[in-house]
């Protein structure tokens, strides 16, 4: 049942601008407010991994000063922006931690990293830190200035192209930068 939240999830979420783009031209926003706090309950009970609490419950407090402040439009479109910012904390927070997050995920699959792939995986979540705060910096500002169009756009898609190319990216830096480990240690 887990399994199929988390699915459930992620469709949601990837559709998540799509709908509310429609929903904003079809229905009061106030209609569509319990949706995101429901896509939140959701994340609450499944997300039990690498502080995905911690970002949902500083996306809640988020969202309700977003919208006691500026109204439902804007906290609903700001949900893509308060993501952005709990991932920039987590990843952030864990570079002053003995292992950064993507160390922890490395060692998920090589529990026994090399010194050099713990300086790799140190390096990659500062990168990510990078893109966290560079997405969310533009996706604040297609909520804030743009035409809901144009935010949809970027926060449907534009922003999960860029990270599946800065993921594959990094996979392809990976196995090069593997392949030069490999090949120093042969002639070593």
């Amino acid at each position: 049942m887990k399994l199929f939240l988390k699915m459930v999830i992620i469709v949601l979420t990837l559709c998540y601008p799509f709908f509310i783009y429609w929903g904003l031209q079809q229905y009061d926003v106030r209609v569509l407010f319990p949706v995101l706090l429901m896509l939140l309950a959701l994340r609450w009970v499944t997300g039990t991994e690498l502080g995905e609490r911690k970002i949902i419950i500083a996306t809640l407090v988020g969202l309700i000063v977003i919208v006691l402040a500026a109204g439902y439009q804007l906290g609903l479109k700001f949900y893509p922006v308060l993501i952005n910012a709990g991932f920039l904390t987590l990843f952030v927070s864990s570079l002053f931690s003995p292992r950064t997050i993507v160390e922890r995920l490395a060692r998920i699959k090589e529990p026994d990293l090399p010194a050099n792939a713990v300086r790799y995986t140190r390096k990659v979540t500062i990168v990510w830190c990078g893109f966290f705060l560079v997405n969310g910096l533009i996706s604040a500002t297609t909520a804030l200035w743009a035409s809901d169009e144009i935010w949809m756009i970027y926060n449907g898609m534009i922003a999960y192209v860029l990270i599946g190319l800065l993921s594959a990216g990094e996979w392809l830096v990976r196995q090069k930068v593997r392949a030069c480990n490999e090949q120093g240690e042969d002639r070593g």
